[in-house]
């Protein structure tokens, strides 16, 4: 499977720009890398603009879900729609769309873990549900954001439920890079899954991002990898056997003793 990861700008407060942005470069994308799948940031719409959520936010993924179910069909890709902010019910959340090459959202996840250190908690509610697998192309998949790279309890449940990729989406700021990039090598290792990641570059607020967008195999090793403060596309595929050969050659799984892990 073949991957386009969109490690881009996001202009704050403008959903429509940043929509029209996207467009413009999946078109490209598409003519030029022609991948099954492409992958879009946290926040694209809007940025960290929490405080004004009220004016920018969709409203039950809409318009972000047609707009990207309509670039799905006609351009025949699957899309790991980074996170939008997201009204449902009166409460804002971090939500994650996934849609496939017939348009439809197979999956939505809303961010469990909020960020202290950029004060989510007073802006956005927690989602209830950790995250789960879903498929594209008959590939076992899961997806997370951010601050979820912390907390690897949930991602090793995605591995025991066969997922084969990893995806995280984030704007995850440039002060902490080194952790970002070692967390997502030891996810990949430990879990014997690729990850592939779309992370935001530029700055918000007095925020700078580290972009190191990055796609590595079940080995830990780095297959593509963007620069801090390039805006850019990544593009990579993907060799699924590679999944099964590492988990045969070093069978982790099979050598896990659960019920001497203490939980909670």
């Amino acid at each position: 499977m073949k991957f386009s990861i969109y490690q881009m700008d996001i202009y704050p407060g403008d959903p429509e720009k940043n929509r029209q942005k996207v467009k413009e470069w999946v078109e490209e994308e598409v003519a030029n890398a022609n991948p099954d799948t492409i992958v879009l940031p946290e926040m694209w719409t809007t940025a960290y603009t929490l405080a004004d959520l009220n004016l920018y936010a969709d409203e039950n993924a809409e318009p972000t879900k047609g707009f990207l179910s309509d670039l799905a069909v006609k351009h025949d890709i699957n899309i790991i729609g980074g996170s939008v902010a997201n009204k449902i019910d009166g409460e804002f959340y971090n939500s994650s769309l996934v849609v496939n090459r017939k348009g439809e959202v197979i999956y939505q996840y809303d961010k469990v873990h909020l960020v202290p250190m950029l004060n989510e908690p007073a802006y956005l509610s927690g989602g209830t549900k950790a995250p789960e697998i879903f498929e594209l192309d008959g590939i076992k998949m899961g997806v997370i954001i951010c601050y979820d790279l912390r907390f690897p309890e949930i991602i090793r449940s995605l591995a025991l439920e066969g997922a084969q990729v990893l995806h995280i989406v984030a704007e995850w700021p440039l002060a902490r890079r080194s952790h970002w990039r070692t967390l997502q090598l030891a996810r990949a290792i430990e879990n014997q899954m690729y990850v592939v990641s779309c992370n935001r570059v530029g700055s918000y607020d007095g925020v700078e991002f580290a972009g190191t967008s990055m796609a590595i195999d079940p080995w830990g090793d780095v297959l593509a990898e963007g620069e801090v403060e390039e805006e850019k596309s990544l593009s990579v595929s993907l060799d699924l056997e590679k999944v099964k050969q590492v988990r045969k050659d070093v069978p982790i799984f099979d050598s896990r003793v659960p019920h001497l892990y203490k939980h909670k």
